[in-house]
């Protein structure tokens, strides 16, 4: 999105409504008419003798009265001053502001004029002094007033704000019920999962306002919701989608076996107050806030505390934080007031500071020699993410010109690129650049740092006194007359023993200084910087600069009138305010969607991370607006809307229906939800699931798997990553290394860790079927669940093939799966035991490679 082209094309963009609004990617470089004025004698003079001959000579042959290239004709001060498509040549006054300049000084790869040769400095400068002076032009003094810089259309910020997601949140009227809601013949289908767990429940149960919602757009295209899925098959569904972990057969049990209505309710209950549901649930957030070990891009160094900002968002899903809160604290954590009579109140200040590492974890090219580029590149970023994972806005478009899609002007850009102008995430722009890091000391590790400098305080005298004494032994030996000899000289004369033991000391003194420096916790964050404003670049160039633009949040949200924000901080806690204000019409409705997709595998608006024009629309605006109205008034509690999804008739719905036919023309993507979506595990489910069924997995939380120190080479220059991940902790805790992701990750679609990512593809390609076929951790958890099925003496094989299938898919076999398997594995008692181990290896392969064990249904 971030064109840099000058092509001033008018966009005409009609809403739903039928409703249109202009946006223009043209830089305006000049504001309102140019007026007439008058010049001296010399000012005309220079003009005459240095301007007119230059233009004639260099760009009279593209932009003269035979041929105008981009429009743009500068033979003449009118077409100066309407200039071409890029926009007007020049601010009179303020060459620094001129594109003219821009265009002759190459400070731009796209516009470089002459485009067969550079000026010379002089007649670059020439250019420069006669826009300083006003631009005198002889045409000038008799010009019409009417003469005005080429501009096209203005963003209509009225029409805009009727945009869908651009209106104010308004819970909406509940349909009434349909008269039919589930397929007519849903209660006799018969099918593998029936087979396999039993007749299926004939009813969904009570409507919820949720389902209210889906069965009226289902009833417009005389569809129907599936029927309800099976135990066995919801457990497992609402297993994995809390926790991302398969139920224990023990679970499955339980669960099948509990036919009271509030079953679900009590389960779900149970798996919220896990601590996997935070392990999963934070990943998902991990991925819209471009979480990451390294840095990536040019400087591959680790991001050695990046896993405290990791734990801090899992400890907050599982703590039911509300979201609210859970942004503030992100974006503005080390501005909030922390009450210090508070026993905990350290560990809330931490916390805090921690959280606001989320504006610092993005990619940034630290070895930029331009320290303004990069520090402009590392703002970009920061509004990127904020714009998509918040807003759902691809704000990151309008820092060349004004978005050509969404009504965001790049005064709004700027706007807010001086809230992260006055916000310090880097410690120093040099080569290669360091980020800042807050101190998050506990008080127990304040006392420890205070000990530990005694210690060194003692160290340092123990030295000084050693080089005291000897040196005064030295002096005593000189003559009375001798200069004595300078220190570095002086120690030269020591005696050997002594030369050795302050060797020895000082190396100690080193050692300890070291250890020092790692006493005080550090996390990645940000905190308050100079506040300033920042001016608008042109073309998105810090070398050119237009007008400065105050602090606020973007025009289309002030209807009113343009607050900024208050001249002494950043903005960004009135920022994180406005976010999460409810007359923010985004925030609510972009994270319900968001929930929504986590458990549905597509939002009610598909496309997660873009709300603008060129966003999908919602397949239920009425149902995303209620959510999002119940979110705010649960109190932006996300545990709140995952209870009203995971109780509805549309969420406990098979995922097959036999109105496949008769939808595959009206909603042959499934966008209706007639019946519930098929999905493939993701990666981190797919790893973990293996260590879970075999009884391998680490359920130890938070801390640090790196196997560099804070800020070393993690991928270097010659491609050796020293991380290891032959461990069986959760997937969550594994490294994520940019420009180098664990093979496991890439090949099972992980996101982008470099940019917000709300959405994950799903792909099925060759080497995921090669991958479950020779990989060492599918092979070592094929072999320990053989090997504990063996180790069941006195079972029979088909007890064993029992246990086999409730602890890997949740269910007993088929009869003929059972059949078909012991027919397989046969009577091997009294065969060797490798080869009956690896007959049952096999079969369990077979189960851990199946499309039931990959996907949920």
């Amino acid at each position: 999105m971030k064109m840099r082209t000058q092509l001033s094309i008018t966009l005409i963009l009609t809403f739903c409504a039928g409703i249109a609004f202009s946006i223009s990617d043209s830089i305006t470089l000049a504001e309102g008419p140019v007026k007439r004025t008058e010049f001296s004698d010399d000012d005309l003079n220079f003009f005459e003798s240095k301007i007119r001959p230059l233009l004639v000579a260099k760009c009279g042959d593209c932009h003269g009265p035979d041929e105008q290239e981009s429009g743009l004709r500068m033979d003449s001060w009118a077409g100066i001053v309407q200039g071409g498509k890029a926009g007007s040549l020049i601010v009179p006054g303020k060459p620094d502001s001129s594109l003219l300049i821009v265009a002759v000084n190459y400070q731009d790869n796209d516009l470089r004029m002459p485009p067969d040769g550079r000026l010379s400095k002089q007649e670059v400068a020439d250019l420069k002094r006669w826009i300083e002076i006003g631009a005198p032009h002889p045409d000038r003094v008799n010009a019409p007033q009417s003469i005005q810089p080429r501009r096209s259309a203005q963003i209509d910020f009225e029409a805009a704000r009727r945009f869908w997601s651009f209106r104010p949140v308004v819970r909406p009227d509940v349909p009434a019920q349909p008269a039919t809601t589930v397929a007519s013949d849903a209660d006799t289908q018969t099918d593998i999962a029936a087979v396999v767990h039993g007749p299926r429940p004939t009813a969904l149960g009570p409507e919820t306002d949720i389902d209210r919602f889906i069965l009226a757009k289902l009833s417009d295209k005389k569809l129907h919701l599936a029927g309800p899925a099976d135990r066995t098959t919801l457990i497992r569904r609402l297993t994995f989608d809390l926790t991302g972990l398969p139920p224990t057969p023990e679970d499955v049990t339980t669960f099948v076996a509990d036919d009271s209505p509030d079953a679900v309710d009590r389960l779900v209950d149970r798996l919220l107050l896990s601590p996997d549901y935070g392990q999963r649930w934070g990943r998902f957030w991990l991925d819209v806030a471009r979480y990451a070990d390294s840095n990536g891009l040019d400087e591959n160094v680790a991001h050695g505390n990046a896993w405290r900002y990791r734990d801090y968002v899992i400890a907050a899903f599982n703590s039911g934080m509300p979201y609210d809160q859970f942004l503030t604290e992100q974006i503005a954590g080390d501005l909030l007031p922390v009450d210090e009579s508070e026993p905990n109140a350290a560990a809330i200040r931490n916390q805090w500071l921690i959280a606001t590492g989320y504006l610092a974890l993005g990619p940034k090219v630290l070895a930029e020699p331009d320290a303004t580029k990069m520090e402009m590149d590392i703002i970009d970023e920061q509004i990127d993410t904020l714009g998509k994972g918040v807003l759902g806005l691809t704000l990151g478009c309008s820092r060349c010109h004004d978005h050509k899609f969404d009504p965001l002007a790049q005064t709004d850009y700027y706007a807010l690129a001086g809230v992260f102008k006055s916000t310090r995430v880097m410690e120093n722009f040099n080569k290669v650049a360091r980020w800042y890091e807050n101190e998050v000391p506990m008080p127990t590790d304040v006392d420890h740092k205070a000990q530990h400098d005694a210690v060194v305080a003692e160290q340092k005298k123990r030295i000084e006194s050693l080089v005291a004494e000897a040196r005064e032994t030295i002096l005593a030996d000189l003559p009375d007359c001798a200069e004595p000899p300078k220190d570095a000289e002086l120690e030269k004369k020591f005696s050997q023993e002594t030369q050795a033991q302050l060797k020895q000391e000082r190396e100690r003194l080193k050692e300890l200084e070291k250890e020092n420096a790692a006493l005080l916790p550090t996390a990645m964050g940000a905190k308050e910087a100079e506040v300033q404003n920042v001016a608008v670049h042109l073309r998105g160039s810090h070398l050119t600069l237009g007008d400065i633009v105050p602090r606020r949040v973007p025009q289309v949200f002030q209807p009113d009138e343009l607050r900024e924000f208050s001249p002494k901080n950043s903005g960004r806690l009135e920022l994180a305010r406005w976010l999460t204000s409810r007359d923010n019409p985004l925030t609510a409705r972009v994270m319900v969607n968001r929930i929504w997709r986590w458990h549905f595998g597509t939002g009610l608006v598909a496309s997660t991370d873009n709300f603008g024009v060129l966003g999908e629309k919602p397949s239920h605006p009425e149902l995303l607006d209620w959510l999002a109205a119940e979110f705010m008034d649960s109190g932006w509690s996300i545990q709140h809307i995952q209870r009203l999804i995971l109780r509805s008739a549309v969420y406990q719905q098979a995922s097959h229906s036999s109105e496949v036919a008769a939808a595959a023309t009206s909603d042959p993507e499934n966008r209706l939800l007639w019946h519930f979506p098929v999905r493939r595990l993701e990666a981190e489910a797919i790893r973990d699931s293996l260590l879970a069924v075999s009884g391998q997995l680490d359920h130890r939380m938070g801390g640090s798997m790196m196997a560099v120190d804070n800020r070393e080479w993690v991928f270097n220059h010659l491609s050796v990553d020293p991380t290891k991940y032959d461990t069986s902790r959760r997937s969550v805790y594994l490294p994520v290394i940019r420009n180098n992701l664990y093979d496991v990750f890439q090949l099972f679609d992980y996101s982008e860790a470099s940019a917000v990512s709300g959405n994950r593809n799903s792909s099925t390609v060759a080497p995921q079927a090669l991958f479950m076929l020779n990989s060492d951790l599918v092979l070592d958890a094929a072999d320990r669940l053989a090997q504990q099925a063996l180790s069941q003496t006195e079972a029979t094989d088909a007890e064993r093939l029992d246990w086999l299938y409730q602890r890997i898919l949740g269910h007993k076999p088929r009869t003929v799966e059972q059949q078909r398997l012991l027919a397989f594995v046969g009577d091997r008692s009294s065969t060797d035991d490798k080869e009956q181990l690896a007959d049952w290896k096999a079969l369990c392969h077979v189960l851990i490679s199946s499309n039931e064990f990959l996907f949920v249904r």
